[in-house]
């Protein structure tokens, strides 16, 4: 009993205190206020505890209210009352999602179930718990919350989580001109917070603007009542490692450091993001190390980030290890970060780089085709003289239209034919090729020429010139001519070796006889 009679006065003196200090604060009331929640000494603690394991009844209003007040984590009754109220939006989106773009119908639905669940939580949570679920229809998201908006008054004001909420849709949906409208709306509504600074600061740098991003910086610098917050930092190093501007993202590093404010994760990946856009690999791998020192705790993100940075990089010996953290995540999710990983181990000396490759192209859908990964492909067969699987690939190229404009991808597939001694099929591939408008060069016909005279061919050998004269090539330079001579004097007949050195010093060539 006397425990209970102690908890019961330190309730009291808890609730006299809440009360002086709602009726004498000197600051008027705003809709987003900032509570601080005290701490208990050790001894309290242990006595609310204990009382709460004694006790087999429910406790009182108040009493739960402080225990609320006074724990650092959320207690059993808020994670119930949030799941409830998640359920509850869940079967809102649901109805919402079903109505297939119809204004009317979401109107409707809004003010028939959405104006009784919205006002049940005045702190706007409703709200914001829906929008977050309609994450990928930000149109319709938007529209959610104009109707939210345009139902706000003096019984039922908007919040600033609301209005921050709002900005970023509006940011999402590329309408930057709303964004500003609903800023300066919850500012001329006495609304005006870090948070609505940072969701129209994010906006604009969602969408590019670079500019009006670092004027609003510079404005809410300005303000008396609300001060940029780390979150503000990390909005700025995001815009700025996007632009690859990286002394201007440094130099907000430098200004967290000055204010002495905490690097949070989201600063760490968005520095890591920049240096990765910028390929500065070494002040990429500082960041990481220095992350680390700070105790942060790195998320998939992270990973992600440091994976895209070593496939680029060419490291593979960290790609790997950090692929083999995070290989089911990427597996599942996350198909241009197995592409890079391809495109690394296409550009490496790695003597198992063709097994490497397969194993990951069985992870990437046969719809999910792309172009610039097939030719690419086309170019590491062909120089690892793997023919079947290069025809293979140079098929699905002609078969998806894939134009290929690259003389370096050409020659390799020419070299290939060439050790193989393949000339029909170097043939076969020219005459696709010419037919696909991929790119033309005179080392395909000198090939073949120089294989057709190897094999005795000089009837096919001579039909190459004529090709290359239907597709504008210029058929009488000196390296045409070197290979018919050699051909002629290998195979005969004279009278043709004697022609083709009467064209060579016609056209001024000289020759070693």
């Amino acid at each position: 009993m006397k425990r209970v009679w102690k908890i019961s006065d330190a309730s009291q003196k808890a609730e006299l205190l809440i009360h002086k200090r709602s009726c004498f604060s000197l600051k008027p009331r705003t809709i987003n206020t900032y509570l601080v929640k005290p701490r208990l000494p050790s001894q309290t603690c242990g006595l609310i505890r204990d009382f709460c394991a004694r006790s087999g009844s429910q406790l009182p209003n108040t009493f739960q209210f402080l225990l609320r007040l006074f724990s650092d984590k959320p207690s059993a009754y808020d994670i119930k009352a949030r799941g409830e109220m998640s359920q509850k939006v869940f079967l809102l989106k649901d109805e919402l999602l079903q109505l297939n773009g119809d204004s009317e119908g979401v109107a409707r639905v809004l003010e028939e179930k959405g104006s009784a669940l919205f006002r049940s939580y005045p702190d706007g949570s409703a709200l914001i718990e829906l929008v977050k679920q309609l994450h990928s229809r930000p149109r319709l998201a938007l529209e959610v919350f104009d109707w939210r908006r345009k139902q706000a008054d003096y019984d039922f004001p908007m919040t600033s989580s609301e209005y921050a909420k709002g900005i970023a849709v509006a940011g999402r949906c590329k309408d930057v001109d709303l964004a500003l409208e609903l800023f300066t709306e919850a500012a001329n509504n006495q609304i005006k917070t870090s948070s609505t600074y940072n969701a129209l600061m994010g906006a604009y740098m969602s969408n590019g603007v670079r500019d009006k991003c670092q004027s609003l910086f510079e404005n809410f610098k300005k303000e008396e009542n609300v001060r940029p917050t780390i979150a503000t930092y990390n909005i700025l190093i995001s815009v700025f490692g996007r632009m690859m501007l990286i002394d201007h993202m440094e130099a907000i590093l430098g200004e967290i450091n000055d204010l002495n404010l905490s690097p949070t994760l989201s600063t760490y990946n968005n520095l890591l993001a920049g240096y990765i856009t910028a390929w500065m690999w070494d002040r990429m791998e500082q960041t990481y190390m220095t992350m680390k020192v700070n105790s942060v705790e790195p998320s998939i993100n992270t990973y992600l980030l440091m994976l895209r940075g070593y496939s680029h990089s060419g490291n593979l010996e960290k790609m790997e290890e950090m692929y083999g953290l995070i290989r089911h995540h990427i597996n599942d999710n996350n198909l241009p970060l197995i592409r890079a990983m391809i495109c690394a181990y296409c550009k490496s000396s790695d003597p198992n780089k063709i097994r490497k490759i397969e194993e990951l192209m069985k992870l990437i859908p046969e719809e999910d085709y792309r172009p610039w990964l097939n030719v690419l492909l086309i170019r590491v067969y062909a120089q690892e003289n793997l023919i079947e699987m290069m025809e293979k690939l140079i098929n699905q190229a002609l078969k998806r239209h894939t134009c290929v404009t690259t003389v370096n991808v050409m020659r390799s597939i020419i070299t290939t034919y060439y050790r193989f001694n393949a000339v029909d099929k170097l043939a076969e591939f020219v005459k696709h090729a010419e037919f696909a408008g991929w790119r033309i060069c005179r080392s395909l016909y000198h090939c073949k020429m120089v294989m057709y005279a190897s094999q005795n061919r000089l009837g096919e050998m001579e039909d190459v010139i004529s090709e290359m004269e239907n597709v504008h090539i210029h058929s009488r330079t000196k390296k045409t001519l070197v290979i018919l001579y050699k051909a002629y004097l290998k195979w005969g007949p004279t009278c043709k070796v004697e022609q083709v050195v009467g064209l060579m010093c016609k056209h001024g060539y000289g020759i070693h006889l």
